[in-house]
């Protein structure tokens, strides 16, 4: 009941804006920004009740805007007509669905909703699927690329003359990652500072290519999606992306503990 309610609210303050939008007098021309917002300022509010009064309808309109616009997006379209019209039909007493109607339409509504975004997030991750395959049997044609079991690709820009990590090394390195269009998500050289981590403790790309590395070379890896985040879908790297990374491997930094067993030799 909490959710319909704050529906209702919101719609309310909707079709009373609409309304006093509708009864009021057209102008010909564009009058000023200054005075256009003088003579849209109709509300009187005399009292600190009043003001939060008036924001919990501007901030209930603000939300079932969204609530309309955002299913839209995806192919559901929902008429604001028929929206205003029951929050009409409610205020008048004389709603035309019951509360258990009213409740099965929206879970209805919430079950397309999320049908229609899965379908879309399945078509987007196929499509990027297969943008990557093409895109790694392209880059694997050129000079110098090798191909591991796994499907990792890579490329040495700079060889190393260092000694190779273990799985079980903590490596310092400087890196930039981007999808296979260019655009980049993650660069330790835009932050100013080199990254330290535990080599096993990356995505699977990284701890197999790292190891193919000498200390001092800079080599350019493409990752297939299995190797990096799979169907894992984030505001910055879509599922099933394949990666592109350029990683230069400065040292092997096991701190404390190379030190304790250099000074026990």
């Amino acid at each position: 009941m909490k959710s319909l309610l704050k529906v209702s609210l919101l719609a309310a303050t909707v079709m009373l804006a609409v309304g006093c939008q509708e009864d009021a007098p057209k102008t010909e021309g564009a009058a000023p920004a200054a005075e256009q917002s003088a003579a849209a300022k109709t509300v009187n509010l005399q009292s600190e009740d009043d003001k939060a009064a008036y924001a919990i309808g501007v901030s209930f309109a603000n939300y079932l805007s969204n609530s309309i616009e955002k299913p839209a997006e995806i192919g559901i379209n929902l008429n604001k007509d028929l929206v205003l019209e029951g929050i009409q039909h409610v205020f008048a007493g004389k709603a035309e669905m019951t509360e258990e109607e009213t409740r099965a339409a929206l879970e209805s509504l919430d079950k397309r909703v999320a049908e229609k975004m899965k379908a879309q997030a399945e078509e987007k991750a196929a499509t990027n699927k297969k943008a990557g395959d093409d895109f790694r049997a392209d880059f694997e044609k050129q000079d110098g690329v090798k191909k591991t079991d796994s499907g990792l690709l890579y490329q040495v820009m700079t060889p190393g003359e260092g000694e190779t990590p273990k799985e079980t090394d903590t490596v310092q390195v400087h890196y930039k990652g981007t999808l296979i269009d260019g655009t980049q998500f993650d660069s330790s050289y835009d932050r100013g500072e080199p990254a330290t981590f535990p080599l096993n403790r990356v995505i699977p790309g990284w701890t197999e290519g790292v190891q193919l590395m000498k200390v001092g070379a800079k080599y350019k890896f493409v990752i297939p999606p299995e190797l990096a985040y799979g169907e894992q879908d984030t505001p910055t790297i879509p599922a099933n992306s394949t990666l592109v990374f350029e990683v230069e491997l400065l040292k092997i930094d096991n701190g404390d503990a190379d030190a304790k067993a250099k000074s026990a030799q």
